[in-house]
């Protein structure tokens, strides 16, 4: 059954009807309504943070919290949209806030300047959503494996120079519709054959159809167990980002920052190391990732933040609003590939 939980104030006022009417006639009225009563947790607002609080204050949920702590710099400046060019050495959600609540004067927009890894677990657990980009391996273990019990949907994503990523868990049984072309039966009166008699796809006619999706923790994503022979079979469809990512977010736990371009020859140095070391300890050939991996891994790029978080942002929207197929449970870009070239990996 689709979850229907009425919010004390999600119902649609005839303002938000109008501003809102190309979503409610693409998606429904229904699916409009759960987005409005549902709250947003959005952890660090680089260029990838920017675009997924640009396109959920857009769709109109109730309310978004923009958490971090860092300070705006010359990079992340340049990296995202809704910090003001005279912003610099202030905090980077305090300066998001006024763009970002002007996108939308609907939304409940907040900014918090507090560390993440700080939040008490109570914290997490007043949203509905939680999206993490920036954040260290073991916080996004910690935090999906809180909000499952609870049954609170996680996402999070990052981006590294032209390639990037998102993952999401949705929990155990995650239910949702998806609209499906009507099939008309025949009626006994037919005569005309037995073509006439088969069931026929009106294209006119569509019908809500409910369905049901289960995903893995993030820390089952990264801990597969390569040396497995199921695993095996799946590795040759695997796309090399996924191991790329459990490189950067190592580099990420030792170093605590990601790779700077002022330090590449350093960066770069460390960045093959840990290639070895991890691609090692999975069990997987250090092949996988090339040399050169090391060049097109630096800084956030901003039409890569473009596209990935037009996919996360797609993805938390399709989330709380219950409407269509989501996907499971990665996304990864590499934007060396092209433009909207894109692969996936779902584990089970």
């Amino acid at each position: 059954m689709i979850d229907m939980v009425e919010k004390e104030d999600n119902i649609i006022s005839e303002e938000e009807a109008a501003q809102y009417d190309r979503q409610i006639r693409l998606w429904g009225l229904d699916a409009q309504k759960r987005l409005r009563g549902s709250r947003v947790l959005l952890v660090g607002l680089g260029g990838l943070g920017a675009e997924v609080a640009k396109n959920l204050i857009l769709a109109g949920v109730k309310g978004l919290t923009l958490l971090d702590h860092e300070q705006v710099t010359e990079e992340s400046r340049r990296a995202q949209f809704l910090i003001p060019v005279d912003s610099l050495g202030q905090n980077r959600a305090q300066a998001s806030l006024e763009r970002a609540q002007f996108l939308n004067p609907m939304v409940e927009v907040k900014a918090d300047t507090d560390r993440v890894e700080s939040k008490p677990d109570e914290f997490f657990l007043q949203f509905d959503a939680v999206c993490l980009t920036g954040c260290s391996r073991d916080l996004m273990v910690r935090v999906d494996q809180l909000c499952a019990n609870k049954k609170i949907k996680v996402f999070c994503g990052d981006v590294f120079g032209y390639h990037g990523y998102m993952f999401s868990d949705l929990g155990k049984e995650y239910h949702y519709v998806e609209e499906k072309p009507k099939i008309v039966k025949a009626t006994e009166e037919t005569n005309d054959g037995p073509e006439a008699k088969k069931a026929k796809v009106d294209p006119n006619e569509t019908t809500m159809v409910k369905k049901t999706a289960s995903f893995c923790s993030l820390k089952e994503a990264l801990e597969v167990d390569w040396t497995s022979e199921k695993a095996k079979a799946s590795l040759k469809r695997t796309p090399a980002d996924y191991f790329l990512l459990q490189v950067l977010l190592k580099f990420r736990t030792d170093k605590g920052r990601d790779p700077h371009p002022a330090s590449f020859a350093e960066d770069s140095r460390l960045l093959r190391q840990i290639r070895d070391d991890v691609l090692d300890g999975l069990g997987v050939s250090t092949d996988l990732l090339a040399d050169d991996f090391v060049s097109y891994c630096f800084s956030e790029m901003a039409p890569v933040c473009a596209v990935v978080g037009g996919v996360l942002g797609q993805e938390i929207v399709k989330a709380l609003s219950q409407r269509d197929a989501p996907h499971r449970n990665f996304f990864f870009f590499d934007g060396l590939k092209g433009s909207g070239v894109v692969d996936y990996f779902g584990c089970k």
